[in-house]
């Protein structure tokens, strides 16, 4: 009796230990540094900076054999052909059958991909307002920006003009533009900010947004535009998630900005980040926005901000990709006078 009881004893406190552990992983107990910490901790670190090849190559390597970006990061006729199962990556149970509606939409080959040298991935953050960053951001030769942000003059000193690939979460859609149902023009010439670009859009993420997605496809392709629709491939979403999730980072789903740096660090020689900053206050310590055009916040039930930051701060001080969070005007009349 008493050997049975310990038996028990053992097995119950091995089950809680065992759901304790399930428990951490998926609510990990740690402490995101305060908007304070984050600012110290950037003015300490400086505006040097070392690129370090091997942390570069490292991290090509690794996105390579997790993602394969440069065949897998959109959908195409060749890695997704008729009666393939595209399972959507943000919900559980949905897939959507390649047919003979759906396949004309995907492109051939990702035959745009060749070898990219210096590479701009430009978030949205309030932190650009008034940083001076779009001359910057223009020299680079390849440049990805995120949700169809607003490209009008009053804001081009600070995020550039220039845009090689844009991406149009079909929230954005919905909610501009009201999933196209009514009327279509005010899509058009919005889209014509972003020239001949490629155009993002994760169709086969969430059931509710595809017809969205496919609506922007014909809206663009009846309108005549020279822009490309590209539609994410959910293999590679979800296959990136699980990476940064083993990273530390543990949202529900990451935002779009980290689904694009981790695409140009599988791209590209040389990233460099712009208006990723998920705090109150910039480095100077006064209040900013969230965004550089609005103030509205994200869900928090969906993103983890600040983690995403820090895992991206890592790489900026390990050399591997570099994060431009300061005033860029200020650095290049340093540079000058130097």
């Amino acid at each position: 009796m008493v050997f049975l009881r310990c038996h028990r004893s053992k097995y119950i406190w091995a089950t809680l230990g065992v759901l304790a552990f399930l428990w951490l992983y998926i609510f990990p107990v740690y402490r995101i540094p305060s908007d304070k910490e984050m600012v110290d901790e950037v003015l300490r670190q400086g505006q040097i900076w070392t690129r370090n090849q091997t942390g570069v190559d490292l991290y090509r390597k690794l996105l390579t054999e997790c993602c394969d970006p440069k065949r897998m990061f959109a959908v195409t006729k060749e890695n997704s052909p008729i009666g393939k199962v595209l399972w959507y990556d943000g919900e559980i149970y949905h897939y959507h059958t390649v047919n003979n509606e759906t396949y004309p939409f995907f492109v051939q080959v990702l035959s745009f991909i060749k070898y990219l040298k210096k590479c701009s991935v430009v978030g949205n953050g309030g932190v650009l307002k008034h940083s001076g960053c779009g001359k910057e951001i223009d020299q680079a030769d390849f440049i990805m920006r995120c949700n169809l942000p607003p490209l009008s003059k009053e804001y081009t000193t600070d995020v550039g003009t220039r845009t090689h690939l844009v991406s149009a979460n079909p929230s954005i859609i919905e909610k501009n533009f009201q999933n196209l149902l009514w009327s279509r023009k005010s899509f058009v010439e919005s889209m014509k900010a972003f020239g001949s670009s490629y155009i993002y859009i994760p169709a086969f993420s969430m059931k509710p947004g595809t017809d969205p997605s496919l609506r922007a496809y014909h809206t663009l392709a009846d309108s005549a535009s020279n822009q490309t629709v590209l539609f994410a491939n959910p293999d590679f979403l979800k296959n990136v998630g699980r990476f940064w999730k083993n990273h530390g980072v543990h949202g529900k789903r990451l935002s779009t900005g980290l689904f694009l740096v981790s695409l140009a660090l599988g791209l590209c020689e040389e990233v460099t980040t712009y208006g990723f900053w998920p705090f109150s206050v910039g480095l100077d310590e006064r209040p900013v926005s969230h965004h550089y055009y609005d103030n509205i916040l994200p869900s928090s039930r969906f993103h983890t901000m600040p983690e995403e930051f820090l895992q991206l701060w890592h790489l900026h001080k390990s050399g591997t990709l570099r994060m431009r969070v300061g005033d860029c005007a200020k650095e290049g009349q340093r540079k000058r006078e130097k």
